[in-house]
């Protein structure tokens, strides 16, 4: 029994490593499997004398150890063999192995597009608080408590206090910057706005908004109709028209609404548009002169132009999205159709 065990250590040290795994496993088959060598050894462990069988065990257990330790160096030799041919074998000149893109949401590509174009004329960033007070919100834009104005934006009150409220409108950003900084101002406005209105494919009780401000010596209604005109041929496309309107703001005097040519059906008049060949973007105009004063800021010397649009009514018209309620689902069917825009 100890000549077996002293001829089969033997034999596995000078083992020569295999090249292919059926060969490593064929190794492995005649030392260890069920039928190896090995176990035949364990079989015949039955007859080994009492006195002997102490000495016989370690011997055959440090055999067993020894075949298991060699043919799992082998396994290893192997792989590292298989790595290394295979960093070899890559090509550097190729391209990168394709990664999937993240999806980007409608709303930021379409709000970063607006933050774009009116940057490069010279208008800077500017954001504020959500949770407002009734003075930046409603009482510096020129709407008094008891203003019919009030009732066209049915608000979001904090703890039943009249004075703490979730903005119904981004001009509030615009009050805030009036307060705190001299003239000229150039300003966007980017955020989420709230209002108390029924859930549906045309409305939410939560929406994005963009407005812009200007405030300067000698700015004209001319200066704001440029601007309009520039924003919707960047935005969709050189052959957009515009025509203003003019509408009410508490805020703005004169005050307007301004339409574009349906980007759809080129004008001629299509579902979206409702046959007009026009379609309402943005509501504008000149900041009134009480809310200037309201602000701190000379409306003898200053004069001002600002606009204002929702996020969604954009992205509607750039992909002809019908539910707004698609915009805060996070339905992944949805989003993942803008993988690759911008």
């Amino acid at each position: 029994m100890k000549d077996k065990i002293q001829n089969l250590l033997e034999e596995v040290t000078q083992l020569v490593a295999p090249k292919t795994d059926e060969e490593l496993e064929a190794l492995r088959l005649k030392y260890l499997s069920k039928k190896g060598l090995i176990n035949q050894l364990m079989a015949d462990f039955k007859s080994v004398p009492a006195e002997e069988k102490r000495e016989i065990g370690k011997a055959l257990n440090e055999l067993k150890d020894k075949v298991a330790s060699r043919i799992e160096a082998f396994k290893a030799e192997m792989d590292a063999s298989k790595h290394s041919e295979e960093l070899q074998n890559i090509d550097l000149s190729r391209t990168a192995y394709p990664l999937p893109l993240g999806t980007r949401h409608p709303l930021s590509l379409v709000k970063e597009q607006i933050i774009d174009i009116f940057s490069r004329l010279g208008f800077n960033v500017a954001e504020g608080p959500e949770i407002e007070d009734d003075w930046h919100v409603f009482e510096s834009l020129n709407f008094p408590a008891d203003h019919p104005a009030r009732d066209m934006q049915d608000t979001f009150f904090i703890s039943h206090s009249p004075q703490i409220l979730l903005r119904t409108h981004t001009s509030s950003v615009q009050t805030r910057v009036m307060e705190q900084t001299e003239p000229p101002i150039r300003i966007i406005c980017p955020g989420r706005v709230y209002r108390n209105e029924a859930i549906s494919a045309r409305a939410h009780c939560f929406f994005h908004q963009i407005e812009a401000l200007y405030v300067a010596e000698n700015v004209s209604f001319a200066d704001l109709r440029q601007v309009l005109m520039h924003f919707a041929r960047e935005m969709f496309g050189e052959e957009t028209k515009i025509r203003l309107r003019p509408s009410y703001f508490p805020f703005t005097e004169p005050s307007a609404e301004m339409d574009i040519s349906c980007n759809i059906c080129g004008g001629k008049g299509c579902n979206l548009c409702k046959g007009s060949g026009w379609v309402e973007i943005l509501g504008c105009g000149m900041v009134d002169s009480a809310v200037l004063e309201s602000c701190g800021i000379d409306s003898t010397k200053y004069s001002g132009y600002a606009l204002g649009m929702g996020l969604e009514r954009i992205a509607n018209l750039k992909y002809s999205v019908s539910d707004l309620r698609l915009f805060s689902e996070n339905d992944l069917r949805f989003l993942e159709q803008f993988e690759s825009a911008r």
